[in-house]
């Protein structure tokens, strides 16, 4: 069966395009023109003599044909991506791009300490997608920072952190109310609130006896940024709940004070995700180390590699 020389003109692109729904993120993560990848598309289309995209100005959608086709050419290009990585694996120095997507709140553990890495590996490039999205890793990532719960894959985790909720409100605060004794004496506290990105507020947690629950709680405050809820908090405006790393300055210097530490209960864990195709390779293997070595500083234990 004779092969055409053009079999995979434009496949690339459309791919790109479908896991994005985006021509210009597409074109970023392929280090070209949006204009380029809107060719290469059409000239796809054009051969087809399919319609496999609907573009608006607002959005991209996969037709009929465009879900097949992007259905049957998906996998065929992370089978190439993970050969390559593979054979670019028995490198032994690390080169090339590492895309990564990871929460805001865990991009001060990241983005500061990249300067060490580029040092160790100056062939390393960066490509990160800080948002609170949770993008697939095949939508070209090679590594994914999650908190929480993982999705049952088949994944590669490596463990980065433990933590937990601590609950903290400001000197000047306290001077106003009396501490509380119990999770039960914040009814009547001014309880500020961070909002998921689901758009629910969020109880405070706490352990009672063997089990951990949720009190309900309320106040003048929602807010979707830990920071500054933290900072909210920090101003004696009231007491709010949030993860060991983000207060552990805060505590350190005064700015606030821990309440209830005996009913205090674990938070999420954080871990990297990657692909068996993409674990191989010299450049993510070198940026999971550093991964594990920047949460080790916090000096929150870890437990091995697995789930």
């Amino acid at each position: 069966m004779k092969v055409r020389s053009d079999l995979f003109v434009g496949i690339l692109p459309f791919v790109r395009v479908a896991e994005e729904r985006s021509f210009g993120q597409a074109a970023a993560s392929l280090g070209v023109t949006t204009a380029a990848v809107s060719k290469a598309v059409r000239k796809l289309e054009d051969d087809l003599g399919v319609r496999l995209l609907d573009r608006s100005s607002r959005s991209v959608a996969l037709t009929r044909e465009g879900e097949e086709l992007f259905t049957r050419c998906q996998p065929a290009v992370l089978g190439v991506q993970g050969a390559r990585a593979a054979v670019e694996g028995t490198r032994r120095e690390p080169r090339g791009e590492v895309a990564v997507t990871l929460p805001f709140i865990l991009a001060p553990f990241v983005v500061p300490n990249l300067v060490s890495l580029s040092a160790r590996h100056p062939r390393l490039t960066y490509r990160l997608n800080v948002s609170d999205r949770v993008a697939r890793l095949d939508e070209s990532y090679d590594v994914a920072i999650r908190m929480g719960p993982l999705p049952d894959s088949t994944s590669i985790a490596r463990l980065l952190r433990r933590t937990r909720w601590v609950t903290v409100a400001s000197p000047s605060y306290l001077a106003r109310r009396p501490a509380p004794r119990r999770p039960v004496d914040l009814e009547s506290h001014n309880c500020l609130r961070f909002v998921a990105p689901s758009g629910k507020p969020r109880d405070f947690t706490f352990v009672d006896g063997d089990r951990v629950r949720a009190e309900a709680v309320s106040g003048n405050l929602l807010v979707d940024h830990g920071q500054h809820l933290l900072a909210a908090a920090a101003s004696g405006l009231g007491v709010c709940q949030v993860l060991d790393f983000m207060v552990s300055d805060a505590l350190r210097d005064g700015t606030v004070v821990e309440l209830l530490p005996a009913f205090a209960a674990e938070g999420p864990l954080v871990h990297a995700l990657t692909t068996a195709s993409r674990a191989t390779s010299a450049h993510v293997r070198a940026f999971v180390k550093f991964l594990v070595e920047s949460f080790a500083a916090t000096g929150a234990p870890v437990a091995g590699d697995n789930r």
